[in-house]
C-alpha cells in the first residue's frame, strides 16, 4: 500500500511538472495532460487518463463535453473512432465520482460541478494495424492520437502533454518534442499538432542519418529482408532530392515509422513524421525497392504539399465531420507525381524505369471507364463517400484523384516548361505556394492553384483546367509529353509490325477456395452489354469446368467475334450466357523518344527528370 501511494505521488508530480511546462508557454490556457499506458498489451486495450485544470482567471463551467474525433487528417473517410471506446469514467481532484452521460455518438458530457481540476479515464480497443488506426498486441503498440485521445470542446487550440508508460522495456518513438528532463513525456502546442503525431512503442530497430545537419530516423517494427545500409542510403537520397527542390527543411527532426508485415501497405503524412506499411519480404522482388522508394518519396513530399501547402478546407480541422475540398487531386495526385519522380531525381531508378512505370499508369487509367464519368475536382470532393468505399461498379462510375492527379501533374509540368522555354516548371508552382501561402498562413483554393500555374506559365491555362481538371475530356498525352521529345505508343505497333486485336470479354475475376467470381464488369464491354454481372460465380466455359487461370487462358485463345457459352451461378440459380467476344489491342503502352528531338526538347527532358 505504501509503495503504491509513493508511485502515485511520483506520477502526480510528473504530470504537474509537464503541465506547468505547457502552461508557461500559454498562461491563459487550460492545463491538459494525458497518460497512455498498456499494462496488458495482449488484451489490445490502451488505457487513457486525461487531466484538466482550469486557470484561476478563466470561468469554470458546470459541465464539460469531451469529444473523440471521427476521422484523421490525410485519410478522408469518417472512421468512427469512438466505436472503440469503453469503460469511460470521470472524477474530481479528490477522487469523487462525477456524473456523465453520452449525448451523441462521439461526445461524453461530464458534470464537473464548478471544479477547477478533474480527470476522465477510458480504454480504447486497438487491434487494427493501418496507418490511420491503432494496434496493440504482445509485440508493439502503435496509435494515431486522433483515434485515441479525446479533446475538451472548445479547447482545440490549447496545449497538451502526453505521458507514455511503455510495457516492459519497450521504447517510444513519435514526432512530438519531449518535455525536458521528463522521460516519455511529450508536448504539443495544440490539438492539431497532437493529432498529427502518431506513436510507436516497441523494441523497434532504428536507422539514423542527417541531412543539412537535421536528424532523421527510420523506426522499424517487424522483420523483413531489407538491407539496412541500402535503406539508409536510399531514404537519405530522397530527403536530399526533395529538400533541394524546396530549398528549406521546415522541421527540427523527422521520424519515419515503418511497419513490416506480410499484408500491409500505404502511408499517412504528418508534419515531421510519417507512418508507413510495407510488405516485409518485398525488398527482394523486381519492383520491391522502387516501390519502397516511391512510398517514402510520396509521404515525405507531403510534409510540404498538404501539411504546409494546405488546400482550402484542410486546416484548422473539424474533427467531427467531413472537411470537403476539390483540391485532393493536387494534394494527393501531384504528390503522387513527385513521389514517382523523386526516386529518379535521387538517382535510385533509371529514366527507363520511370518511363515504363509512367506508361503503365497511363494504361491503367485509360482502361478505367469512370474517367469519362467523373472529373478530378469531383473525385476530390466525393472522396468522403467514394474513394475508400469502392464497389463492383466503381471502375465504371469514378476515378481516383491519386491517379488522374498524377497525370495532370505530369501534363501541367511539361506544359509550363514548354510555355516558358524551360524557364519555369511545376516545381516553381510548388515553391510559390509554399512561400505565398504557407509562409503567409493562407490556405489555397482551386482558383489560387490555377493562378499560380498561370503565373509560372506566363499565360492563361483556363482551357486546360476547364477541359481536363473540371471537365471530362480525354487527356492528350502526346500533345504535352512531346515537349520533352517523347511519344506515347498505345497500340504496340512499330514500323515492322502491327499488333492485331485480341479477344475481349471485359470482366475482372477473383478466385477464393476454388470458386471463380466476377469482381467487376467494365462498362460497354461484351460482358456488360450481354448480361454478365458482378458477383456471378463462373462454373464452366463451353461446357467445361474452369478455374480462373484456365478461363482467362481459354478466352485469350479465342478471336474477336467468337461466341462462348459461360455457365454461372447467380443467387444459387444456374444460368448460361452466350457471349459474343469483342476485340481490343492488348499491347503494353510505351513511352519513347521521338525520331529527331530539338535542342529545346532535349533540355526539357534533362531538366524535367533531373530537377536541375
Amino acid at each position: 500500500m505504501r509503495r503504491h501511494l509513493f508511485s502515485k505521488l511520483i506520477f502526480i508530480t510528473v504530470v504537474v511538472l509537464a503541465a506547468v511546462s505547457a502552461q508557461a508557454q500559454n498562461p491563459n490556457a487550460s492545463e491538459i495532460s494525458f497518460t497512455v499506458s498498456m499494462p496488458e498489451p495482449w488484451t489490445h486495450l490502451l488505457r487513457v487518463e486525461m487531466r484538466m485544470q482550469i486557470p484561476a482567471n478563466l470561468n469554470v463551467p458546470n459541465e464539460s463535453d469531451f469529444l473523440m474525433p471521427v476521422w484523421t487528417p490525410g485519410s478522408y473517410l469518417i472512421r468512427e473512432y469512438e466505436r472503440n471506446v469503453q469503460d469511460f469514467a470521470a472524477s474530481d481532484a479528490n477522487g469523487r465520482v462525477l456524473e456523465w452521460t453520452k449525448i451523441n455518438k462521439n461526445t461524453w458530457r461530464v458534470k464537473t460541478n464548478g471544479a477547477r481540476r478533474w480527470q476522465v479515464s477510458y480504454r480504447v480497443y486497438a487491434n487494427e494495424l493501418t496507418v490511420r488506426t491503432n494496434e496493440m498486441n504482445a509485440d508493439h503498440a502503435f496509435w494515431n492520437n486522433a483515434a485515441l485521445l479525446m479533446y475538451p470542446e472548445g479547447k482545440l487550440s490549447a496545449p497538451a502533454t502526453v505521458r507514455v508508460i511503455p510495457y516492459g522495456t519497450w521504447k517510444v518513438a513519435t514526432g512530438l518534442p519531449p518535455v525536458s528532463d521528463q522521460p516519455n513525456i511529450f508536448r504539443a502546442e495544440n490539438f492539431d499538432i497532437l493529432y498529427d503525431s502518431p506513436f510507436e512503442v516497441s523494441n523497434f530497430k532504428q536507422i539514423d542519418f542527417t541531412v543539412r545537419g537535421v536528424p532523421h530516423r527510420i523506426v522499424i517494427d517487424g522483420e523483413g529482408n531489407y538491407d539496412a545500409s541500402r535503406m539508409r542510403a536510399g531514404v537519405q537520397k530522397i530527403v536530399e532530392a526533395e529538400t533541394l527542390m524546396f530549398g528549406v527543411i521546415p522541421y527540427h527532426d523527422y521520424t519515419f515509422i515503418l511497419h513490416l508485415r506480410s499484408n500491409t501497405g500505404g502511408g499517412l503524412e504528418h508534419l515531421n513524421s510519417t507512418a508507413l506499411g510495407f510488405r516485409r519480404f518485398n525488398f527482394s522482388t523486381e519492383r520491391g525497392w522502387p516501390s519502397f522508394y516511391g512510398l517514402i518519396a510520396h509521404e515525405f513530399f507531403h510534409l510540404w504539399n498538404v501539411k504546409r501547402i494546405r488546400p482550402d478546407a484542410l486546416g484548422p480541422f473539424d474533427y467531427t465531420k467531413e472537411n470537403y475540398t476539390r483540391n485532393l487531386w493536387i494534394a494527393e495526385g501531384i504528390t503522387n507525381y513527385y513521389g514517382n519522380l523523386m526516386p529518379l531525381r535521387a538517382g535510385l531508378i533509371s529514366d527507363r524505369n520511370y518511363l515504363e512505370a509512367l506508361a503503365r499508369q497511363i494504361q491503367t487509367f485509360q482502361n478505367t471507364p469512370g474517367r469519362l464519368q467523373m472529373s478530378a475536382e469531383d473525385a476530390s470532393f466525393n472522396a468522403w463517400i467514394k474513394e475508400y468505399r469502392p464497389d463492383e461498379n466503381s471502375v465504371n462510375s469514378q476515378i481516383s484523384y491519386y491517379d488522374k492527379g498524377e497525370l495532370l501533374g505530369l501534363l501541367l509540368d511539361l506544359n509550363i516548361r514548354r510555355q516558358t522555354n524551360n524557364a519555369k516548371s511545376l516545381d516553381d508552382v510548388m515553391r510559390y505556394l509554399y512561400h505565398e501561402f504557407y509562409e503567409k498562413n493562407r490556405n489555397y483554393t482551386p482558383a489560387d492553384f490555377q493562378n499560380a500555374c498561370e503565373l509560372m506559365a506566363g499565360a492563361s491555362l483556363e482551357d486546360f483546367f476547364a477541359r481536363y481538371v473540371r471537365g471530362l475530356e480525354e487527356l492528350p498525352y502526346n500533345e504535352f509529353i512531346s515537349a520533352a521529345g517523347l511519344s506515347l505508343n498505345t497500340t504496340g505497333a512499330t514500323e515492322m509490325m502491327v499488333v492485331p486485336a485480341s479477344s475481349y470479354l471485359g470482366t475482372e475475376l477473383d478466385e477464393t477456395n476454388g470458386i471463380v467470381t466476377i469482381k467487376s464488369v467494365r462498362a460497354d464491354s461484351p460482358a456488360y452489354e450481354q448480361g454478365l454481372n458482378a458477383k456471378d460465380q463462373i462454373i464452366a466455359l463451353n461446357g467445361a469446368r474452369v478455374d480462373k487461370e484456365l478461363f482467362e487462358a481459354l478466352i485469350r485463345a479465342k478471336r474477336p467475334g467468337d461466341i462462348v457459352h459461360i455457365t454461372v451461378f447467380r443467387n444459387d440459380d444456374l444460368r448460361i450466357f452466350d457471349v459474343k467476344l469483342g476485340g481490343r489491342v492488348d499491347a503494353p503502352y510505351r513511352i519513347g523518344p521521338i525520331a529527331s528531338p530539338t535542342e529545346q526538347q532535349r533540355r526539357v527532358y534533362q531538366s524535367w527528370l533531373s530537377g536541375k
